[in-house]
């Protein structure tokens, strides 16, 4: 079907048959031509509403002006500014749900590609020389993030900029959080992710890896003899959720975290090379419809499995996965059975050998809006399978909560936040994304971290001021 002059320019992408065979990067980027035709797309509104939908406020008009005329320093200085992690929302971030779907260009001919424009202007500014100078803090105050997921990154590059020395506690091994060990290189290459850290390095941050915050340090250590003056939480929810049925515990069966984890972070698809193995045999059901859940069944597919199927109760209007990444797994080959609801992993000699499944129809919208999964009389049946990922959502780590029984939660486990969103039930301490909302993307967690950045400077100023009065 030829491409209309205003219509959405598309994503070029690697041919499905190649790239279900490795992990790298699926989408290729746009090239100069594609990002000029697509910034002339944007009609700009004199009331830009796309903003409205961008957690981190990024001003889209005038962003689209620089890449219209060309003026690459000028957008990658107005996407900065807004967003320490443009090259990575640039890539994972859901803008069809949210700037894209303010645009007025939506009604008729389709949004125009900010998202895909953010990436290119990120990849243009990777490619630019780099000043190795560290910039030195200019304020008295020393400020902690327990974290370094999206959150905890965006929070101390706002805090970094504005002159605070700031210092990053991650409990693995190397940064980044959920954006390393959750998300497949081939929708975010750890390059682009390593960038971006050491742009945060250059702005003061400092990371501390194999601290955690509520075993290694407590809070108390942190305010008292290390001197901070407020600290963040940006914990996540890395807690994996499970069904409760029969088999879940035989070998074989993983948690969606475990899963991609091992791979991600702990590089399983380069065993021997690596030193984590990570078993997958030729049949591989992940239960879920989430992006993670996509993930997963992609991974699975890269390495070696025949068969990689997304089993889901409810049905494909119901699923909760990014388009784009259905469609990539649609053609990379993996298989959905929707309106199929697990109910019993079995297994042989302690490991999975399938999974007992029922029918499903659809009956009223439940609590959440959506129609409720109805199970089908005598409709039972059997997936042979060697490998079953359960990605059905995941809950903040109760960890530093039991540390610090001052810090109060959810019945969930969520922590309570003020009216602010942002300052915990304990003073000075602030937290933000999935450990205060629970799973929800990785941009509107930076949309927390920048709005607790703002919160701590203006309370921290505060401070200051009744200390110079005193």
């Amino acid at each position: 079907m030829p491409v209309k002059r205003a219509d959405k320019t598309p994503m070029p992408v690697r041919e499905a048959n190649l790239r279900a065979h490795d992990f790298e990067e699926v989408n290729e980027g746009y090239c100069f031509a594609h990002a000029m035709f697509e910034a002339e797309r944007c009609l700009r509104c004199q009331d830009p509403v796309c903003i409205d939908g961008c957690p981190v406020r990024v001003p889209i008009a005038d962003f689209m002006h620089a890449v219209a005329a060309g003026d690459m320093p000028k957008a990658a200085e107005l996407l900065r500014t807004a967003n320490p992690l443009a090259a990575i929302c640039g890539r994972v971030c859901p803008q069809e749900a949210q700037c894209e779907a303010n645009c007025h260009m939506t009604k008729r001919f389709g949004p125009v590609a900010i998202g895909h424009l953010e990436r290119y202007v990120s990849d243009w500014e990777m490619e630019q020389p780099i000043n190795d100078e560290v910039a030195k803090p200019w304020r008295d105050e020393k400020i902690a993030i327990v974290g370094s997921g999206p959150s905890g990154l965006v929070c101390a590059g706002e805090l970094a900029r504005m002159g605070y020395t700031v210092t990053v506690f991650e409990a693995l091994h190397a940064p980044g959080g959920v954006l390393r060990y959750g998300i497949p290189e081939f929708r975010l290459p750890n390059s682009i992710l390593d960038w971006e850290i050491q742009s945060l390095e250059r702005l003061g941050v400092e990371f501390v890896n194999n601290v955690i915050i509520g075993k290694t340090l407590k809070l108390e250590q942190l305010f008292g003899e290390m001197g901070y003056k407020a600290i963040f939480i940006g914990t996540g929810a890395g807690l994996p959720k499970f069904m409760g049925i029969p088999g879940e515990s035989l070998n074989g069966v993983y948690s969606a975290n475990e899963f991609l984890t091992r791979i991600n972070l702990m590089q399983a698809f380069d065993f021997p090379r690596s030193e984590t193995p990570l078993s997958v045999g030729k049949r591989v059901a992940v239960i879920g419809s989430g992006n993670t859940a996509m993930d997963a069944v992609r991974s699975a597919l890269r390495l070696g499995a025949e068969h990689a199927m997304v089993v889901y109760r409810r049905s494909e209007n119901e699923m909760t996965a990014r388009i784009e990444e259905y469609e990539h797994a649609i053609e990379e080959g993996v298989e959905f059975h929707w309106l199929t609801n697990p109910i019993e992993v079995l297994g042989e000699d302690g490991w999975v050998t399938g999974l007992k499944c029922l029918r499903m129809e659809l009956g009223e919208p439940d609590e959440s809006g959506r129609a409720r999964p109805v199970p089908i009389e005598g409709s039972e049946f059997i997936f042979p399978v060697d490998n079953v990922v359960l990605s059905i959502g995941t809950r903040p780590n109760p960890l530093l909560h039991k540390a610090t029984p001052e810090l109060k939660t959810h019945s969930w486990g969520g922590l309570l936040v003020d009216e602010r969103q942002v300052e915990t039930t304990v003073h000075r301490v602030y937290a933000g994304g999935d450990a205060v909302t629970g799973a929800a993307t990785v941009i509107l967690a930076a949309g927390a971290g920048k709005r607790a950045a703002e919160a701590i400077h203006a309370d921290l100023s505060v401070d200051r001021e009744k200390s110079a009065t005193n």
